[in-house]
């Protein structure tokens, strides 16, 4: 019988269904455990069940006893675990992908009612007993003959948009592109989010700095290229632009071209944590690691 570590603490049913198939070891106090933990705990297991808090890097991996053979990650992503560094050491690793849809989904329609209703109003005035009728108490808005903008029509968008247009909402929305008539049912396209929302605000820097971070967990790297080309538009005179180019030419073996960016932002403005010492100190540190 395969052998299988599981990081974290399971629902009752999983860990007895888990029970039939495996030698399973579990964690019964739900403890997070350490990269030192899971290397020790998973020692001449055949494979681990992680999760999103579990830190599964390159040196973890490199780590592991050599008869790990998979890695079951229990979320839609793996932003936690170095697939490069588990497929050079042959381990399969695998998520579960479009499980959070829908609870995603009815979460959205939930905002929607709740806001639309005034939920946290009405929920504040019946705990404060100061539940008073009037004609506009409480007074909300129906979601019914109402246009819904979404931004993105991937899975989740769809699943909203099918939730909603059981409201009577009528669907707008945007994506990189073109849904097909079949996916579309019925929504309506926008090429531009200006269009979509009629307005054309300026994204702000705090909102750059967390969409990049979100990116680099992901190793999502292109989105670095993009990221960067929207804050050199409108932001030109600062350093934010130039980082982020930098930090993708980084991360796509452009080492030169990092080198360059950052040292042509000397006279940028600062931004946030990104100062002019870091642009220089990540120029230098590539022309001492690379000879430039």
């Amino acid at each position: 019988m395969k052998k299988v570590f599981v990081t974290r603490k399971l629902l009752k049913e999983n860990e007895e269904k888990l029970k039939e198939l495996f030698d399973v070891k579990l964690n019964s106090d739900d403890k997070i455990y350490s990269a030192a933990e899971i290397i020790e705990g998973s020692k001449n297991f055949d494979g681990i069940l992680s999760s999103v808090t579990d830190p599964i890097n390159s040196d973890t991996i490199s780590k592991l006893s050599n008869s790990i053979k998979i890695i079951a990650n229990g979320a839609v992503g793996f932003g936690n675990i170095d697939i490069k560094a588990a497929q050079e050491k042959g381990i399969t690793v695998t998520n579960t992908p479009d499980v959070l849809t829908d609870a995603t989904a009815d979460i959205q329609i939930l905002l929607l009612l709740g806001a639309s209703r005034k939920a946290y109003e009405g929920r504040i005035a019946a705990e404060t007993q100061s539940w008073k009728w009037s004609w506009d108490f409480l007074l909300g808005k129906q979601m019914s003959n109402k246009r819904l903008g979404i931004l993105g029509m991937g899975r989740i968008g769809r699943a909203v948009a099918k939730r909603a247009k059981a409201f009577g909402m009528e669907i707008h929305y945007h994506n990189r592109s073109k849904l097909s008539p079949d996916l579309e049912d019925g929504a309506i396209y926008h090429k531009t989010i200006k269009d979509l929302f009629g307005i054309d605000d300026i994204i702000r820097v705090n909102d750059y700095i967390a969409t990049t971070k979100a990116a680099e967990k992901q190793k999502q790297w292109e989105s670095l290229k993009v990221i960067a080309e929207m804050a050199k538009r409108e932001y030109p005179e600062t350093v934010l632009g130039p980082y982020y180019l930098g930090r993708y030419y980084e991360e796509v073996g452009e080492p030169k071209k990092a080198m360059r960016v950052f040292q042509g932002a000397f006279d940028k403005e600062e931004v946030g944590f990104i100062t002019l010492d870091v642009m220089l100190d990540k120029a230098d540190k590539i022309k001492e690691d690379f000879g430039y």
